[in-house]
């Protein structure tokens, strides 16, 4: 009994804090002056594959919500190990393409790094209502990272009470996630070089 309790605050332990590094590496590499690696033009691909794996997420996530509520727990169990999977490739690509390359500034038209009066004006509110997601949506990824961890966690566990009061929370915030995270590329992509 000690031993399993002593396994369990160590899996804690490690969930908050990959809650906590996570973020944290991310913010690092977003807004470091200077990027750190150099992985050649290759990398710039990879904000469009992100934008495949978020779609793929959404998609497996609404699956598996379908699968569980007809009762189907393996296929339910599949989906989501197959959309965590996606979720740790999305962030690997992320990292790889944030440490790499600048960050691209929605209505920076002439992709010199400046946003100039005339581009302001150029996008108008779009910018706003971009900014707006984007926010929501960097916000809710750093919420999100934990609930999904544990949500896993208690699935491997087979603590179902645990994993079923999480999810509540869980998926919504990650489907959220998910979709915003294809519309913040749909919407800043133009501006890509």
């Amino acid at each position: 009994m000690t031993t399993l309790a002593t396994e369990n605050k160590g899996y804690t332990r490690l969930i908050i804090v990959l809650s906590v590094a996570i973020p944290l590496a991310v913010a690092v590499l977003l807004f470091a002056p200077q990027k750190f690696l150099e992985f050649g033009s290759w990398v710039k691909n990879l904000p469009a594959l992100n934008a495949i794996l978020n779609s793929l997420t959404t998609v497996l996530l609404i699956a598996a919500v379908v699968a569980v509520k007809k009762g189907n727990i393996m296929v339910h169990k599949s989906l989501m190990t197959t959309a965590f999977i996606l979720g740790s490739l999305f962030l690997v690509s992320y990292v790889l393409y944030h440490s790499s390359v600048p960050s691209v500034k929605f209505g920076d038209i002439d992709g010199n790094g400046i946003l100039s009066d005339q581009e302001l004006a150029e996008v108008g509110g779009t910018r706003m209502f971009y900014l707006g997601v984007l926010l929501s949506h960097i916000g809710l990824s750093i919420v999100v990272v934990p609930f999904v961890l544990f949500a896993f966690y208690y699935s491997l566990t087979e603590k179902i009470e645990k994993h079923r009061k999480i999810v509540k929370f869980t998926f919504p915030i990650w489907l959220y996630v998910s979709v915003t995270g294809v519309l913040t590329y749909l919407l800043i992509s133009p501006y890509y070089q």
